[in-house]
C-alpha cells in the first residue's frame, strides 16, 4: 500500500510573530496620533513629518519580515533598530526643548519596543539585552540627563524584552521535547503495527514449518528446528527492538516538526464487514451475520477482519485442526460486536500474560492492539475445558489518528 509523510507542526513562537506584526502597525498609528495632537508645539514639524512618512512606509513594507523567524534576518533587525534609534535621536531637533526636558514622548514612542521585541523573539534574551541597551543609551542621549521617567521607561523595556526572549527560548526547548515525545510514540505505534503484520504472516509460517517438520522427520525435522529458532529470534526482535526509520524532529521557522510514515487511506466509502469475514467461513467455522450490510470505515473493517483471522489462527494452533469455531457479527447502534468462540480446551489461567512475556503477540498485538488503535476493545473469556470466546468491539464513528493533539498536516 502507498505511503505518505505525516507531518505534525507545533509552534508556540509563531503566534508571537503575528502579535508583533499587529503591535508594530498599532504602535506606528499611535506615534503618528501623538504627533498630530501636539504638532503645534514642534519647532521643526516638517522633520517629524518626514520621519513619520519613512516610519509608516517601513512598517507596512516590512510586515512580511516579521511574519516568521526565517524571514526576520539579521540585516533587517539592524536596519529596523536603526530606524527606531534615529527617531529617538532626532526628537530634540524636531520637538521643543522644553517638551523634551519635561519628559515628552520621542518620535517613535512605543514603536521602539516592537523593534526590541523582534530581537527577543528572533534571538532570545541575549539579543534582547543588546537591543534594549542601545535603546537605553539613545534615550539618555536624547534627554541629556537621566531623569526618573527616562530611567523608568528604559528599565521597563529592558526587563520586558529580556523576559520575553527567555520565554521564547524555553518555548523552543519545550517544542523540541514534545517533538521527541511524539516521535517516540509514532515509532512505538509503527512497531506494534509491524509486529501484528509479522505475526499474521511470517511467524505463523515459521511455526507451521516447525510443526510439520517434526511430524515428517528426517531432513524436514532439521528444517523445522531451524524454522523454530528463527521464529524465536524474530519474536524477540518484534517484541523488543524494532524501531522504524523516517523519524525526525526539527526546530524550523514554523515550529518543531515531527515526520512519520502513514499508509494512504483509500477515498472509498464504508466497507461491508460481512464481505471481509465471509472467507473465514468453512466446514469447521460457522458465520452468523445480520441480513443487512454492516458498514465500517475501510481501515476499521480490515483491522477487525485481521483480528478475527488472528483469533481463528489461535484456534487452529492451540485447539487443533478439528476444533470448531463460530463467528457472530452484531450490528449495534453505536458499535459493531464480533464474537469468535471455539470448543477447544480453553486457555489456562495466566497463560496469556506468560505468552506476551515470551514475545508471542497473537493476542496482545494482533487482536487487542488492533482494536485499541480503533478506539475499541477486545476481551478474551476462557474457561479450561469449555473453550474460548473472543469479543471484539469497535465504534462505528471512530476516526483513527496518530497525532495526540488531533491536528496533523498531510503532505
Amino acid at each position: 500500500m502507498a505511503q505518505r509523510d505525516r507531518v505534525m507542526r507545533m509552534s508556540v513562537e509563531q503566534p508571537l510573530w503575528r502579535a508583533l506584526a499587529g503591535y508594530r502597525v498599532l504602535a506606528m498609528i499611535y506615534a503618528i496620533g501623538l504627533f498630530a495632537a501636539a504638532h503645534d508645539g514642534f519647532t521643526r514639524p516638517w522633520l517629524a513629518i518626514a520621519y513619520f512618512a519613512v516610519l509608516a512606509v517601513w512598517t507596512l513594507a516590512t510586515l512580511p519580515q516579521v511574519a516568521s523567524a526565517a524571514a526576520c534576518t539579521k540585516p533587517f533587525l539592524a536596519v529596523d533598530l536603526a530606524v527606531a534609534l534615529t527617531g529617538i535621536l532626532i526628537t530634540p531637533l524636531a520637538d521643543a526643548v522644553q517638551r523634551v526636558h519635561d519628559g515628552g514622548p520621542t518620535l517613535p514612542s512605543i514603536w521602539t519596543a516592537g523593534s526590541v521585541l523582534a530581537f527577543a523573539i528572533k534571538g532570545g534574551w541575549r539579543w534582547a539585552a543588546l537591543a534594549s541597551t542601545l535603546v537605553a543609551v539613545a534615550n539618555l542621549i536624547e534627554r541629556g540627563t537621566p531623569a526618573r521617567d527616562t530611567v523608568h521607561n528604559v528599565v521597563l523595556v529592558w526587563v520586558a524584552s529580556i523576559a520575553i526572549g527567555y520565554v521564547v527560548e524555553v518555548a523552543r526547548a519545550s517544542e523540541r521535547t514534545l517533538a521527541r515525545a511524539l516521535e517516540i510514540e509514532a515509532a512505538t505505534r509503527e512497531r506494534e503495527r509491524l509486529a501484528r503484520d509479522i505475526h499474521d504472516s511470517v511467524l505463523q509460517v515459521l511455526a507451521m514449518v516447525q510443526r510439520r517438520g517434526a511430524v515428517i522427520g528426517g531432513e524436514a525435522a532439521e528444517l523445522g528446528r531451524m524454522a523454530g529458532e528463527q521464529e524465536v529470534a524474530l519474536r524477540t526482535l518484534v517484541s523488543g527492538g524494532l524501531v522504524p526509520v523516517s523519524r525526525a524532529s526539527e526546530d524550523a521557522a514554523r515550529g518543531a516538526v515531527v515526520r512519520g510514515v502513514a499508509e494512504d487511506e483509500p477515498d472509498d466509502g464504508p466497507v461491508d464487514l460481512r464481505s471481509l469475514l465471509a472467507p473465514h467461513a468453512g466446514a469447521r467455522v460457522s458465520l452468523a451475520e445480520p441480513g443487512a450490510p454492516v458498514p465500517l470505515a475501510p481501515q476499521a473493517a480490515r483491522e477487525v477482519a485481521a483480528a478475527v483471522g488472528a483469533a481463528l489462527d489461535n484456534v487452529r494452533g492451540h485447539a487443533g485442526e478439528q476444533a470448531r469455531a463460530w463467528i457472530l457479527v452484531e450490528d449495534e447502534p453505536d458499535e459493531v460486536v464480533v464474537t469468535v468462540r471455539d470448543d477447544g480446551p480453553g486457555i489456562p489461567e495466566g497463560r496469556l500474560a506468560q505468552a506476551e512475556g515470551e514475545g508471542r503477540l497473537g493476542v496482545a498485538q494482533s487482536i487487542r492492539g488492533r482494536l485499541r488503535d480503533l478506539g475499541g476493545s477486545a476481551d478474551v473469556i476462557s474457561v479450561p475445558g469449555q473453550g474460548t470466546e473472543v469479543e471484539l468491539r469497535v465504534p462505528k464513528h471512530h476516526q483513527q489518528t496518530n497525532d495526540p493533539r488531533g491536528k496533523a498536516e498531510q503532505r
